[in-house]
């Protein structure tokens, strides 16, 4: 059995932090120097040349200030085990002391946990007040859907999404109409069936929406996908003994008894659609044209009726914090303000779609024109036929991002470990439900 996405274990790190905390910011110590410069730490869980090369530029832009880097690997070295869970331990155990460094990639850490006991800085201010910053092309859908307590604590450097790629053949032929933008999971099983008829009736032997998928995937996707339709975590409540949610249960099992999905592999062609991360504009191509000669890039479905449209669903990458106690906050915000400029977010080292609109668009139209003149060759070495209108709906589908949901990891493995009594018979869909609900009920109000 595969892992939950997104599981992390933090029980014993996050009981450490019962210490108290000063609850405050301020520069309680005076800023380190060094031949005249003020020494600015940036601790790293894993170092890689995108930051070596932005250590660069930012020294350049701010001469006065001495980076100083401080990665807990190198890259390519390898993690080996207990070895995360030693590094979560080593940098909570600097938050406790108030020494830990200036900035801090905060990635799989406990973040409400720092900033409930005043260990990060609210940077809210300073980018309301920051005016090197385009607030207009800054992606601040994201970094509102990040806020803790209304409070701006963290900034990525970049983003992911995870769309649906359909086999665009099969769905033309078909000529079911839908629209994406809107749609649930009741209309993607409903579009699915017809599809799949239609296939069959031109002499396929097989054919399945998904494939490689049983019913606890499905279910874990659909979770993911409207986890924020089941969980207020600011309200401490949840409503997973909802009909809503039994619904979305039963309906991930009965599309595997319909034979919609499978868990086992299709044959090449077989299969309609694939739930797809992309990471790059470049993984618009590569990805999808890898599984289907004609893609069709669509936003995955949500559950229940939606009210007007939606976005695709992000993942944040490579976040960063502020110390509260550092005592060279000025100069750590330059540089987290340098990491949204448009200098730092072209570098080709930077992974991930950029926080900034018009880098997005930059890039997709170089790939376009990259495309356009036959430059760019597929994987296998293959010439990618990508048409003007699919430009446009990737442009579309990065502009329309809307969907940051902080997915609490506790809350997505209570839901996963019940809801397999029900995927292998033991309980109703019911039972689950409120088995679930009594658990993470219990969890929030802890």
């Amino acid at each position: 059995m595969k892992k939950w996405l997104l599981l992390i274990s933090m029980g014993a790190l996050i009981a450490s932090l019962t210490a108290c905390g000063s609850g405050e910011a301020g520069n309680a110590d005076k800023a380190a120097t060094k031949e005249g410069k003020t020494v600015l730490t940036l601790s790293l869980r894993e170092s890689n040349p995108f930051y070596q090369t932005l250590e660069k530029k930012f020294e350049e832009k701010h001469p006065d200030i001495d980076l100083q880097i401080q990665a807990y690997k190198s890259m390519g070295e390898q993690w080996g085990p207990g070895e995360f869970e030693k590094y979560q331990t080593t940098t909570n155990t600097a938050m406790l002391s108030g020494k830990g460094v200036d900035i801090l990639q905060v990635d799989n850490l406990p973040l409400k946990e720092y900033v409930s006991k005043g260990f990060l800085l609210n940077m809210n201010d300073l980018l309301e007040q920051d005016q090197t910053l385009d607030k207009d092309d800054l992606q601040m859908k994201i970094v509102d859907g990040l806020k803790l307590n209304d409070g701006v604590y963290t900034i990525p450097l970049g983003y992911s999404l995870r769309v649906l790629v359909g086999n665009g053949d099969m769905l033309d032929k078909a000529n079911v109409a839908f629209d994406d933008k809107t749609w649930d999971w009741k209309e993607f099983e409903k579009v699915s069936k017809e599809v799949i008829l239609k296939a069959k009736e031109s002499g396929a032997d097989e054919m399945y929406a998904l494939a490689s998928y049983p019913p606890e995937y499905l279910f874990q996707e659909m979770l993911f996908e409207n986890y924020a339709a089941f969980v207020e975590p600011s309200a401490k409540k949840a409503s997973f003994d909802s009909p809503e949610f039994v619904d979305l249960l039963q309906q991930a099992m009965k599309m595997n008894e319909e034979k919609i999905i499978t868990s086992d592999e299709a044959k090449p062609g077989n299969q309609l659609f694939s739930s797809t991360p992309i990471v790059s504009p470049l993984q618009f191509i590569e990805g999808p044209y890898t599984l289907f000669d004609h893609p069709k890039i669509m936003l995955l479905p949500r559950a229940g009726e939606t009210t007007g449209q939606k976005g695709a669903r992000v993942f944040t990458s490579s976040v960063f914090a502020i110390h509260a106690k550092s005592p060279a906050q000025e100069e750590a915000w330059k540089f987290i303000s340098f990491l949204l400029s448009e200098e730092a977010q072209l570098l080709q080292e930077r992974e991930g779609f950029s926080m900034l609109k018009s880098v997005n668009e930059k890039l997709i139209d170089d790939l376009q024109e990259e495309v356009g003149s036959g430059d760019y060759k597929l994987p296998n070495g293959q010439p990618a036929k990508v048409s003007d209108e699919q430009f446009n709906v990737f442009k579309q589908i990065v502009h329309s991002v809307d969907q940051y949901v902080d997915l609490d990891s506790k809350v997505i493995s209570i839901a996963g470990e019940e809801s397999m009594a029900y995927f292998s018979g033991q309980k109703t869909a019911e039972e689950v439900a409120k088995l679930i609900q009594n658990r993470v009920t219990t969890y929030l109000n802890e």
